[in-house]
């Protein structure tokens, strides 16, 4: 982490992941790699029916708080006229240091994602600590035909997107509903208000006592 996440920062108001850009995605052409070097491919450098991949990372929460869990939604998206081969993802943003993997895994493996067709991968992470932390991109490794044997390689995002993770301690004082507050309230207001009611309930029964002795 870098900085240290105020806890004013939360005192009036917290703000949503979704008011945060952390839609990571990017068109991921073969063009970024292959370049000019069509004649060393192997391959037909004239067949046009390529695979293109549009990949997206999505942070599906709309609060990033501390011990809390997080879900990342990965999406990969073949836009383009022949299948993907070889597909890989990889996830390398969520350090051992800085958050506990719960459910899924880092890296994915996919051996065709057809030409039109999509595909979903969903990590859960937990962060250890609060504070800023940036969302960098996942990378992701494709064979974009048979034919054409180099490797694509594409990133969900250019750029680190940074977002606060919020203090535990400052989540629960804004939306926790407060059950131990109100007990040790009553806890604390019960001999005050308890004490004098039996005092007044036991004066009480001793004047009627007296009142119904005169009477008889």
């Amino acid at each position: 982490f870098r900085g240290i996440f105020a806890s004013h920062l939360v005192s009036s108001h917290i703000m949503p992941v979704s008011r945060i850009a952390l839609l990571l995605c990017v068109l991921v052409w073969p063009a970024l790699v292959w370049g000019g070097n069509q004649a060393s491919t192997g391959g037909s450098a004239g067949s046009n029916a390529q695979a293109r991949l549009l990949v997206a990372k999505q942070i599906q929460n709309k609060y990033l708080v501390e011990g809390k869990d997080i879900v990342v939604k990965y999406s990969l998206y073949n836009v383009g006229e022949s299948a993907a081969l070889n597909v890989l993802l990889s996830e390398k943003g969520f350090g051992e240091q800085d958050f506990d993997v719960v459910g899924g895994q880092m890296n994915v493996r996919l051996d065709r994602l057809a030409a039109g067709a999509n595909h979903s991968h969903v990590v859960v992470v937990r962060p250890k600590r609060f504070g800023y932390f940036n969302f960098t991109a996942a990378e992701v490794k494709y064979q974009p035909s048979e034919e054409i044997q180099t490797i694509q390689v594409g990133y969900t995002g250019t750029e680190p997107h940074q977002a606060p993770i919020i203090a535990l301690r400052d989540y629960e004082k804004q939306f926790s509903s407060h059950m131990l507050d109100w007990l040790a309230f009553a806890a604390m207001t019960l001999p005050s208000l308890g004490i004098p009611f039996l005092l007044w309930t036991s004066s009480k029964s001793k004047y009627e006592a007296i009142a119904r002795s005169k009477k008889d």
